[in-house]
């Protein structure tokens, strides 16, 4: 699967969100994979794997992810997709984190896409997560922009 499967997935979950941080600096972030722990609550280890080219990722709760990284456009675009896992039911998976700046010209509209194929029970599932989906995201960007600013001010 390609980076058009955002675009063309079964099912798309698309959450914005908007920082203060530059696209630069979240890009940077995003591109940090052992760091995610610190700021997105529900990852318990992230492993940058092939020398950058690829993720190991464990979330809380056990679910386990072996990524490959898509795209890693500096202040555009970080992706990458699931190529093994033991989520049951999960057939395809590819997470897109699009940046823009934000209107204002001093922060970034974080855009991300969680586009996936599955089983009918887990597609209904992550539908009816939808909410929790959106919550986990807005409040993972937030931690990523307060630990950003922290940086910032140092």
């Amino acid at each position: 699967m390609g980076l058009d499967y955002v675009r063309t997935a079964p099912l798309r979950l698309v959450f914005v969100a908007e920082t203060t941080a530059p696209p630069e600096a979240v890009f940077q972030a995003l591109a940090d994979v052992e760091n995610w722990p610190r700021w997105y609550r529900q990852v318990a280890a992230a492993r940058s794997a092939d020398d950058g080219k690829g993720r190991e990722i464990r979330l809380k709760g056990g679910t386990r992810f072996v990524e490959t990284v898509m795209a890693a456009d500096p202040a555009e675009c970080y992706a990458y997709r699931v190529d093994r896992t033991n989520a049951p039911g999960l057939r395809a998976l590819l997470e897109e984190w699009r940046l823009m700046p934000s209107p204002s010209g001093t922060g970034s509209v974080v855009r991300y896409t969680f586009a996936v194929d599955g089983v009918a029970p887990l597609r209904g599932a992550l539908r009816l997560l939808r909410p929790g989906l959106r919550r986990a995201f807005r409040d993972a960007v937030r931690a990523l922009d307060r630990r950003l600013a922290d940086r910032a001010a140092d």
